[in-house]
C-alpha cells in the first residue's frame, strides 16, 4: 500500500469517527431532551388517548346495524381511562410535594385500578368484535371480567402478602396488569377488528375505510406489545430482558414516545373510519326513499287498475249479461262461459288490489306508526307523545295514507334538516285528528323548492282531505302539522 492509499484510508477513518461522534452526540442530546421534557411526553400520551375516546363519543352511532358501532363504547372507555392513568403519572408526583404520603399511596392504588380497567375495556372491545360467537364460546364475553377479578385477587391479596414494600407491590401489580390484560386484549382487539372489516365493511365496497381499519388493527396489536410487554425492570422473565431501560437503549427513545405515536395513528384511523356510519345512514335513507317510491308507484298502478281496467272488465261483464237475455240457445252456453271468465278476471283484479295495499290494512293507527318509527330510530332519536285514545273511525285507506305521510316526513327531515332528534305527537280534539312531526334541524329556507318529498306529502294530505302546514324558523327546526277531520 503506497503513501497516498494510506493517507486516503486514514482520512476515511477520521471521517467515520467524526460521524460516529456526531451521531452519539445527537443520541445523547435526544435522550437528555426527553428526560428533561418527560412530563410533556406523558401529557401528550394521555391527550392522544383522550382524543380517541372523545372522538368515538362524538361520532359513534347508537342505532347502527354494524357490530363495530355496538363495540366502540368499550374502545372509548379504554381511551378515557388510559388517558387518566397516564395523566396520573404526570400529576401525582407533583401532588406528592404537598399531600400526605398515605393519600399519595391511595392515589397510586386508584391509578393502578384505572390502568387495569382500561386494559379490561380494550379486551372487552376485542371480544365484542369477535361476535357472533359460536354457542359453545359465548362464555368468552365474560373473559375480560374474569381476568380482571384474577388481577384484583393476585394484586391485592397475594401481592400485598409477598411484597416487601408498597412501591414494590405497585410495580408488580402494574406488570401483572400489562401481562394479563393488555397483551391479550390488544391482540384480540386487532384480530376482532380485522374480522369485522371482512364481515361488514368489505361488502360495502368502501376500500378507503377498509384500509384505514386495517391500519387501526395493526396499531392495536403493536400497542399490545409496546403497552403490555415493555414494562419496568423486574427480576423475572421477560421483564428482566424486555423492559423500559433496554427498550430505550435499543430504540433510542422512551417507550412512551412510541406508545404515543401508536395511539395517535390509532385515534386518527378510528375517527376517520367512523365515516362508515354516515354512509350507512345515507344508504338507509336511500332505502326508505326507494321503498316510498315503490309504494307510491304500486298505489298509482292500483288506482289505474281500479279506475280503468277493472271498470272496463266490469262493464264487459254487464254487456255479456245483457246480450245473454236476448241471445239464442245456441249462444247461451258460450255466453255463460264468457261471463264466468269475466267474473274470474274481476275477482283476480280485486284480489291483486287487496294484496297491493300495504301490510297495515288490518292494523290500528298508533301501532302502524310505531312500526315506521322503529325503523327510523336506527338513524335518529325519536320521542313520541300519543295524547289521544286509539282512533276508531279511521279506515284502512286513511291509516295507510297517514303512515305513508309520516314515513315521508321522517325521510325528509333525516335527509335534509341535519337534526339529531325528532318529536312525533298525535292528538284528537273536537273530532279533529292532528299529527305533529317536529325536527330540531336547520329549518326550511324562506322559499323552499317543491321537491319530490314535499309534493308527496301534499298529495297525501289532499287524498286524506286534511289540512297541511309547515311551521319553520331557519336554524331552529321545522314542525309539520297535519289536521284531519274525523268525519271524513
Amino acid at each position: 500500500m503506497n503513501d497516498d492509499q494510506k493517507t486516503l484510508k486514514s482520512n476515511e477513518v477520521v471521517k467515520f469517527t467524526n460521524y460516529r461522534k456526531v451521531v452519539l452526540i445527537m443520541i445523547t442530546t435526544l435522550h437528555e431532551w426527553f428526560e428533561v421534557n418527560y412530563l410533556l411526553v406523558l401529557f401528550v400520551y394521555g391527550q392522544v388517548f383522550f382524543i380517541l375516546g372523545f372522538g368515538i363519543v362524538l361520532r359513534s352511532r347508537q342505532h347502527s346495524r354494524l357490530n363495530l358501532a355496538l363495540s366502540l363504547p368499550w374502545l372509548a372507555g379504554f381511551g378515557f381511562l388510559h388517558a387518566i392513568n397516564e395523566w396520573g403519572d404526570l400529576f401525582i408526583p407533583i401532588q406528592a410535594n404537598y399531600l400526605n404520603p398515605v393519600f399519595i399511596n391511595l392515589l397510586n392504588t386508584i391509578q393502578l385500578i384505572i390502568l387495569s380497567l382500561s386494559f379490561a375495556s380494550l379486551f372487552q372491545f376485542g371480544i365484542e368484535l369477535l361476535r357472533p360467537l359460536p354457542e359453545r364460546w359465548h362464555w368468552l364475553r365474560l373473559l375480560p371480567t374474569l381476568l380482571l377479578i384474577i388481577w384484583f385477587i393476585g394484586s391485592f391479596w397475594v401481592g400485598l402478602l409477598l411484597a416487601d414494600n408498597l412501591l414494590e407491590w405497585q410495580l408488580w401489580a402494574n406488570t401483572f396488569s400489562r401481562y394479563l390484560l393488555c397483551i391479550p386484549g390488544g391482540i384480540i382487539a386487532g384480530i376482532g377488528l380485522i374480522k369485522q372489516v371482512k364481515l361488514q365493511i368489505q361488502p360495502y365496497g368502501l376500500v378507503k375505510i377498509e384500509r384505514t381499519l386495517k391500519i387501526a388493527s395493526i396499531m392495536l396489536i403493536i400497542y399490545a406489545v409496546l403497552g403490555g410487554l415493555v414494562v419496568k425492570p423486574l427480576p423475572i422473565f421477560p421483564a428482566n430482558i424486555i423492559n423500559t431501560n433496554t427498550f430505550s437503549e435499543w430504540f433510542l427513545l422512551p417507550p412512551a414516545v412510541y406508545r404515543s405515536l401508536v395511539g395517535l395513528i390509532l385515534s386518527v384511523t378510528i375517527i376517520r373510519a367512523l365515516e362508515i356510519f354516515n354512509l350507512e345512514t345515507q344508504r338507509l335513507i336511500f332505502k326508505m326513499e326507494e321503498n316510498q317510491i315503490v309504494l307510491l308507484e304500486r298505489e298509482r298502478i292500483a288506482r289505474d287498475l281500479h279506475d280503468g281496467a277493472l271498470q272496463q272488465v266490469y262493464a264487459a261483464g254487464l254487456l255479456a249479461q245483457s246480450l245473454k237475455k236476448n241471445a239464442p240457445e245456441t249462444l247461451s252456453s258460450g255466453l255463460d262461459r264468457l261471463i264466468l271468465t269475466i267474473n274470474q278476471s274481476i275477482d283476480q283484479l280485486r284480489s291483486f288490489l287487496i294484496k297491493d295495499r300495504t301490510e297495515i290494512e288490518n292494523i290500528e293507527l298508533i301501532p302502524a306508526l310505531e312500526l315506521v318509527l322503529d325503523e327510523a330510530r336506527r338513524l335518529i332519536e325519536i320521542d313520541t307523545r300519543w295524547e289521544t285514545p286509539q282512533p276508531h273511525h279511521l279506515s284502512a285507506e286513511q291509516i295507510n295514507h297517514l303512515v305513508t305521510f309520516t314515513r315521508e316526513a321522517l325521510s325528509n327531515s333525516i335527509r335534509h334538516s341535519k337534526t339529531e332528534r325528532m318529536e312525533i305527537s298525535l292528538e284528537c280534539v273536537n273530532d279533529q285528528l292532528t299529527l305533529y312531526i317536529r325536527d330540531f334541524g336547520k329549518g326550511l329556507p324562506e322559499n323552499p323548492e317543491t321537491g319530490f318529498g314535499l309534493r308527496n306529502m301534499r298529495d297525501r294530505a289532499r287524498l286524506l282531505g286534511a289540512g297541511l302546514r309547515f311551521e319553520s324558523k331557519f336554524g331552529e327546526g321545522t314542525t309539520v302539522i297535519l289536521q284531519l277531520p274525523m268525519g271524513i
